[in-house]
């Protein structure tokens, strides 16, 4: 454990600050890390001292890690069976692996039943394509290119969800297509970030934000005030001096947005986004941006890609038809549309 400090240590930076005069109230913490999820991740809470934090932020660390390593596509992990190494066995033998493999996939069905097809984990075919395809625009843009629509066609044959197979008595993962990938960035930051926030609140820690690459979750208030958290949606039109469109004031609740404005390359002048739709294999063009409030981030993270995918007011219908879920969308002339009770998070 010590070992394991020394090493977070290099790449965790504690930020103090006071929040009162009085020795006897609590400081303000906060703490950043790198590389898990390929992204940057944010915890801030209240502690009695730095060594309380420490301990707090280390055991999220080491959550979120275990996490990210389970749900990574890319590379391989000594003792450990992922998501690659799934994907490296279809078509060959079922795989073993963690029970947290099996609560997410079987969460990603569901929530491939709920959207009716607009967020399916089994697309990993294409959007391999369009992973290349984006990596390569990005580094040469004088060259960069779409992928012919007859190759993403002959690949979106492979992703037929009832092809995962999940045997939960003998804890294994079976892709019965040898052609099938399994991609589950729609889902697992926010999934993960919701399970490490769970443990953490079962580890006795119940007031701190956790932001795991913009999948926010609040937990419990802030401050010897009590007060709501704080949380902003980002802008998508970059060129804004207002880099934030409002401030949400959050308690026990998840904020997952989902845009244009991040992983994405241009060709001949347009922009094209990470963020397939699964009917025209092409990225989706209703909206530049979209957030959901929820309490559940995994839910939260499932809901953005689905409605990011549906015409306006198919999305609508699908929020209000769900209970506690509130949404807000972004539309490509700027305007901006809300579910019913989405304005009253809005900090006054």
């Amino acid at each position: 454990m010590i070992k394991k400090l020394v090493t977070i240590s290099l790449i965790l930076t504690i930020l103090i600050t006071t929040t009162s005069c009085s020795a006897k109230e609590q400081k303000k913490y906060s703490a950043q890390f790198l590389e898990l999820f390929n992204t940057i991740t944010e915890i801030i809470a209240y502690s009695d001292s730095k060594e309380d934090f420490s301990a707090f932020a280390q055991l999220i660390y080491d959550n979120l890690e275990e996490y990210h390593k389970l749900y990574d596509k890319y590379n391989n992990y000594d003792g450990i069976n992922n998501i690659k190494t799934i994907n490296d066995n279809a078509g060959i033998k079922p795989v073993k692996v963690d029970q947290r493999i099996i609560d997410l996939l079987l969460f990603s069905k569901n929530q491939y039943q709920q959207s009716e097809g607009k967020v399916n984990i089994s697309m990993g075919s294409v959007l391999e394509i369009w992973h290349e395809y984006r990596e390569d625009g990005i580094n040469n843009p004088e060259t960069a290119s779409l992928p012919p629509m007859e190759q993403l066609e002959a690949a979106n044959m492979h992703t037929d969800i009832d092809k995962l197979i999940i045997d939960e008595a003998s804890s294994t993962v079976y892709l019965s297509d040898a052609n099938m990938r399994l991609d589950v960035g729609a889902i697992a930051k926010g999934y993960a970030t919701e399970q490490v926030s769970q443990i953490a609140k079962n580890n006795g820690y119940k007031n701190f934000l956790l932001s795991v690459g913009g999948n926010v979750r609040s937990m419990g208030t802030k401050g010897p005030k009590k007060e709501l958290w704080s949380v902003g949606i980002q802008n998508p039109d970059k060129t804004s001096e207002k880099k934030s469109l409002y401030t949400l004031s959050l308690t026990n609740l998840s904020l997952v947005s989902s845009g244009n404005y991040e992983r994405y390359y241009t060709v001949n002048g347009k922009v094209y986004h990470h963020i397939i739709d699964p009917v025209t294999l092409m990225p989706a063009e209703y909206f530049t941006s979209v957030s959901i409030v929820c309490e559940d981030s995994g839910l939260a993270d499932a809901l953005s890609t689905t409605i990011y995918n549906m015409p306006l007011e198919e999305g609508k219908a699908l929020i209000e038809s769900l209970e506690d879920v509130e949404a807000l969308w972004v539309l490509p002339n700027g305007e901006i549309k809300y579910s019913e009770h989405f304005e009253e998070l809005i900090k006054q």
